[in-house]
């Protein structure tokens, strides 16, 4: 059986100004990054009529869901079913790719390529946001050296620098050490880039202007008599603006079958939002009668973010919303050690269903959305287990198609495709989890009881202190940083877990970006690297050829 980067590498894609052509783009707005990637300019006429359908997972585990390889089998399945899809994804980070085996371009023949280039630096767009944040970090310790007129509390500072690489080691630091000419010591710290708050900033943003308003609002910390300071203040945004000048515009790329492909920015959706960029998916509606795109982890997660502050901020609504979930996963929320998922075990499968149920019901009935869920194929699902999750889905009422993408590329996946552009002409009844005029404290305590169906909300007192602060100052959607793994804020708790409270230990204001963050139990913004990272079996041959990226 053939890894997913040889076969990526036995494909002859065709040049990218074709893919271009064939979608209509006019030359000038075309910027080719090589034969096989450009970035597409932005034009005043884009109008994002298209159908938006949004792919979403059960709760993931370490067997996988493959939410990124239905994606793309989802858009080669509508484009040979006759439908005109373009595909809307995240850029990898070169964190995971590095440190656990995954990155953002799919597997097997439902890929988008060349996927060593999209898994390793691409157009550099992660490194432009790396430098526009550490900019930013580098003119704030700058600022107190150079005498402080700002009046910054060098103890109250809140950027992070950031770094686009598992590394525990640098969570915590100090700096400024070795005397006056080296700085102002003071603790602090780096984020993986995703988590940073000029990778939300910038998937927010609806084009360059706002952009670098919204750079400016963000805030570096606090004087000593607690008045924020902002980029602005330190007259950085449009410094950090001119770094990001080709990062804002979407990366086209193509999948194996030449389904085009837009792969922009890529926060995580356990720490930050989840979803690809604003200008993206518009630019992908404007081009395509269909936009598939995705929302990272789990529905109660990069989905609940996508509906309530993507969509939100955008006046967008999702025709559709695929469920992705595997036999093996729900085996494992059912109870099954990952040694024996290849095993059949109908019980524990029934178990874990009740995660999937879940998702399922916030779906349909708090979102108002039109769900089918699609079963992410393995080799050693059996008959039994497949009919299992078929009665579980018939039961709730809601379709289920089998997709067989990673094997058969979009022609394993037209069933789905034929499924999903019928539920696309069928009216839905969107609408958020809370409503926009709610306290920050009731809006955290809706997404818990209603999405994580938890039984209640602690606060820490100062996490309670700085929200009642952040609502004297405006309204603002609200992004929970938690564990993916688990409906409760507790990794543990697998399947459907009840009785359970979420502990909010912290929250802090991403002002760039337009929301607020609330930190639930123990969730980090820098990852560290696992026992055997994947980079140990990362190699280059003699005449360049990169192995063992998955």
């Amino acid at each position: 059986m053939k890894s997913d980067i040889e076969i990526a590498q036995a494909a002859t894609p065709q040049p990218i100004t074709q893919i271009a052509d064939a979608l209509g783009i006019p030359q000038e707005r075309v910027e080719p990054y090589g034969r096989h990637i450009a970035k597409i300019l932005p034009s005043a006429g884009d109008a994002p009529c298209g159908k938006l359908i949004l792919v979403t997972a059960i709760n993931p585990t370490p067997a996988g869901e493959g939410k990124t390889t239905v994606s793309v089998g989802l858009a080669d399945g509508l484009r040979k079913i006759g439908k005109r899809a373009v595909l809307a994804l995240r850029e990898p980070s070169l964190g995971p790719v590095f440190g656990v085996k995954g990155g953002a371009a799919g597997g097997g023949y439902a890929q988008v390529l060349p996927m060593e280039d999209i898994n390793l630096h691409f157009t550099g767009d992660l490194h432009a946001i790396t430098c526009a944040n550490n900019l930013l970090a580098a003119m704030t310790d700058n600022h107190i050296a150079q005498g402080n007129q700002l009046n910054l509390d060098p103890r109250r500072i809140a950027i992070r620098r950031c770094l686009d690489m598992n590394d525990r080691q640098l969570r915590f630091a100090v700096t400024g050490l070795g005397g006056k000419v080296n700085g102002t010591p003071r603790e602090e710290g780096f984020d993986i880039t995703a988590a940073s708050e000029v990778m939300a900033t910038l998937c927010l943003a609806s084009d360059m202007q706002d952009l670098k308003t919204r750079l400016g609002k963000i805030v570096v910390g606090f004087t000593y008599e607690s008045t924020p300071v902002t980029a602005a203040d330190l007259h950085a945004a449009g410094a950090m603006t001119s770094l990001l000048t080709k990062a804002i515009h979407p990366n086209l790329v193509q999948t194996l079958e030449g389904t085009p492909a837009l792969v922009h920015c890529g926060p995580f959706a356990n720490i930050a939002h989840g979803c690809n960029s604003l200008i993206a998916t518009k630019t992908a509606l404007a081009l395509g009668d269909y936009c598939v795109t995705e929302a990272g982890f789990g529905a109660d997660l990069g989905a609940e973010k996508f509906l309530d502050i993507k969509c939100r901020m955008a006046g967008l609504a999702p025709d559709a919303v695929v469920l992705v979930a595997t036999i093996r996963a729900l085996k494992y929320h059912g109870g099954v050690a990952k040694a024996d998922l290849s095993r059949e075990n109908v019980a524990a499968l029934q178990t874990g269903l009740a995660n999937l149920g879940q998702h399922l019901h916030n779906l349909r009935t708090v979102f108002g959305l039109q769900v089918v869920v699609a079963i992410n194929r393995f080799s050693a699902d059996t008959d039994a287990e497949i009919a299992a999750v078929q009665s579980y889905c018939a039961a709730q009422s809601v379709p289920v198609e089998l997709c067989e993408g990673w094997e058969k590329g979009g022609a394993g996946v037209t069933d789905l495709a034929a499924k999903v552009a019928e539920l696309c002409a069928q009216p839905h009844d969107f609408r958020h989890a809370y409503a926009d005029d709610l306290p920050l404290e009731d809006k955290i305590r809706a997404i818990a009881t209603k999405i994580y169906h938890a039984d209640d909300v602690s606060f820490a007192p100062a996490a309670l202190s700085e929200l009642r602060r952040l609502d004297a100052t405006g309204r603002y959607p609200v992004c929970i940083a938690k564990t993916q793994y688990s409906f409760s804020d507790n990794a543990k708790l697998l399947g459907a877990p009840m009785g359970f409270a979420v502990h909010i230990r912290a929250a802090r204001l991403s002002a760039g970006a337009g929301f607020v963050v609330a930190y639930a139990g123990d969730i980090i913004t820098m990852p560290g690297l696992p026992p055997r990272p994947a980079a140990e079996g990362i190699d280059v041959l003699p005449d360049g050829t990169i192995t063992g990226l998955f």
